[in-house]
């Protein structure tokens, strides 16, 4: 069966991490290069043990690459500032791009919110990983109630798992994971905070969600909650509850100050959830690095999944 040749520029963790689940678990995809700027990096060199054509020349030696021109899909896992110039050279190409960095160029994707309605955009940006570990849980909150006032979510990652492109994205990882709090799950405030936790040994990704509604049920809240958690682990295994999910009615007597709305009262849900990753290639305490990953490739593969249904109608 024919399979779509994909690449992946970055061959840190995060790409490096994502080529082993290319290669054992996509259904549609294969891997067609794994490109870098560092000839003694660990990415490249196991990419190339498993026959995986490698450069470290960055964009401009994956551009001279023989079979460059037979990749369809390229997961740009660098920077933010990189990826706005690997994009614009991929776009000139008509290659599909599955951004991984916070530069946010194409709509914020969630497979489980809007995987399919942006199956057809040249850039799809994968927001953050907080943004794909708590978004849906945002999004559950908003479809169970009439409105969704606010929504902040805490990432908390081990500091382990932090390498440097996130270490040097911080203020992009918050600003990306707010704006899509809004735009993707439906709040009209959001806040991002992002803890990297020292402790050793290192500790699972946790995330705390808190939302503020008006015109739903505890009932229907949580039953949304669970339908979505469900959703999210046919891609991501290891995501789930931590604990029950809680609830405080926020009254006149002491309403919430959200900023740019004022004084709200309403039903405040709070969601804890941890991130096991399925370590891959990275240990299972980087969910956080996992469920990246695993939400590019269900992207990917679900594009790849369609072009190939297409070319054999």
């Amino acid at each position: 069966m024919a399979l779509v040749k994909c690449a992946i520029i970055g061959s840190g963790n995060i790409g490096s991490d994502l080529m082993i689940k290319i290669i054992r678990t996509a259904k549609n995809l294969e891997m067609g290069a794994m490109v870098g700027i560092d000839p003694d990096s660990d990415g490249l060199a196991r990419a190339a043990r498993l026959n995986v054509p490698v450069t470290h020349e960055g964009i401009d030696g994956f551009l001279k690459l023989p079979n460059y021109k037979d990749i369809k899909i390229v997961f740009d896992a660098t920077s933010a500032k990189a990826h706005i110039h690997n994009n614009a050279l991929l776009q000139k190409d008509g290659k599909k791009v599955i951004d991984l960095t916070p530069a946010a160029i194409g709509p914020f994707t969630i497979p489980v919110i809007n995987g399919d309605a942006n199956l057809d955009e040249p850039n799809v940006n994968m927001v953050t990983c907080g943004g794909q570990a708590t978004i849906p849980m945002i999004y559950a909150v908003r479809r169970a109630c009439k409105r969704l006032i606010y929504g902040e979510i805490v990432a908390s990652i081990s500091s382990k798992s932090a390498g440097p492109g996130t270490r040097a994205n911080i203020e992009e990882f918050i600003e990306t994971t707010s704006k899509a709090i809004e735009t993707v799950g439906g709040a009209e405030r959001g806040k991002a905070i992002i803890v990297l936790n020292p402790a050793e040994p290192p500790l699972i990704m946790r995330d705390t969600i808190f939302t503020l509604s008006q015109g739903g049920d505890k009932e229907a809240i949580e039953r949304s909650i669970h339908e979505i958690v469900a959703q999210v682990q046919k891609y991501v295994p290891g995501y789930r509850l931590k604990q029950n999910v809680q609830f405080e009615n926020i009254g006149g007597n002491a309403p919430i100050r959200i900023p740019g709305i004022g004084l709200c009262t309403g039903l405040k849900t709070t969601i804890m959830l941890e991130v096991e990753g399925a370590a891959h290639y990275l240990p299972a305490y980087a969910g956080n690095l996992d469920i990246m990953t695993s939400a590019a490739l269900a992207t990917a593969d679900l594009w790849a999944g369609k072009l190939l249904a297409k070319e054999a109608a």
